[in-house]
């Protein structure tokens, strides 16, 4: 080819870079925003550390003005119960996760197929728990007198199995993102639906499991209420339903000098950290939760480029 062809520089696109001044403002108000969740979380550790007169004198303080753990050797003083409620939060939480997702992800799958004829049917079903149920009442006694589960872990773990929101988040990922026409390849190279389930639409839905994952985590993790409705024993309560009864407890004693009167009668101290405590117990309630979420970032990361490259 005799004609030479005229070799143009690669110009980015002006219209595709933000001004300066727009970086700066968006990098400021995001710095500004993770400074607004992290610097309440230094506030909590910093007064669970601190000395409950200092507190009661000074107020909170970033600085304890007199270090002490006395809020801590408060709440670990009946180490044993505390060690064992963070085993059934943990156990709870692990199992509870992972069967949520393998549930959340079976049911979403059917109803996201064009071809499954009952899918708006089982679609407004889900979504039919999301607006009506049955009652406190009538969900007490399915789960106490009809499976009964009363004291047992399964009672923490059932109620939270399946989150209508997030069958129908995971069904439209499968809808949007996953390309149909893999699934009619695989289906003709002779693959059954677990197979195409289990081999292609998971492993390229890592971005959607992850996010009910976590969610999900967090829900069993910060759950209190199903120890307090159906355990009874205190070797199944979880670490949160363990924190709310201490917490109870230290208000019941405050506020009650009749109980004050009793202890020191019987020669005991009546001096406890009520603040300081109460810090420590968020502390002790959340410790293990907040490294769950490096576990799943980059997955978050991968799901928003995915939305992102899709032209």
């Amino acid at each position: 080819m005799s004609a030479e062809i005229e070799k143009v520089p690669h110009v980015s696109n002006p219209k595709n870079r933000l001004p300066k001044l727009a970086t700066f403002g968006i990098h400021s108000m995001f710095i500004i925003y993770s400074l607004l969740c992290v610097i309440p979380l230094i506030l909590v550790i910093m007064v669970s550390i601190s000395d409950e007169t200092a507190i009661v004198k000074h107020g909170y303080s970033f600085w304890p003005e007199t270090f002490s753990l006395e809020a801590y050797k408060f709440l670990f003083k009946d180490a044993t119960s505390i060690v064992r409620s963070y085993g059934v939060s943990i156990t709870v939480t692990l199992i509870g996760t992972i069967t949520s997702m393998i549930i959340i992800a079976l049911y979403a799958y059917p109803i996201s197929r064009k071809d499954f004829p009952h899918a708006k049917f089982f679609t407004f079903l889900v979504f039919f728990t999301m607006l009506f149920n049955g009652g406190l009442v009538p969900w007490y006694l399915v789960y106490v007198q009809m499976l009964d589960l009363k004291n047992t872990m399964m009672a923490l773990i059932v109620p939270l199995l399946v989150a209508a929101f997030f069958v129908l988040i995971t069904r439209t990922f499968f809808q949007t993102t996953i390309p149909q026409a893999i699934l009619e390849s695989a289906n003709i190279d002779g693959a059954g639906e677990m197979t195409i389930f289990f081999k292609i639409v998971l492993p390229l839905s890592l971005p959607v499991l992850a996010t009910v994952a976590l969610f999900q985590t967090l829900t069993y993790w910060n759950d209190w209420f199903l120890s307090l409705v159906f355990i009874t024993k205190e070797a199944n309560i979880s670490i949160q339903y363990l924190m709310y009864k201490t917490m109870l407890n230290i208000q019941y004693l405050a506020n009650n000098s009749t109980a004050a009167a009793a202890i020191r009668a019987a020669g005991g101290e009546f001096k406890f950290p009520s603040e300081s405590v109460r810090m420590a117990m968020v502390i002790v309630g959340i410790g293990p939760i907040i490294f769950a979420y490096p576990f799943f970032q980059k997955y978050f990361v991968k799901g928003l480029t995915v939305g992102a490259v899709k032209g």
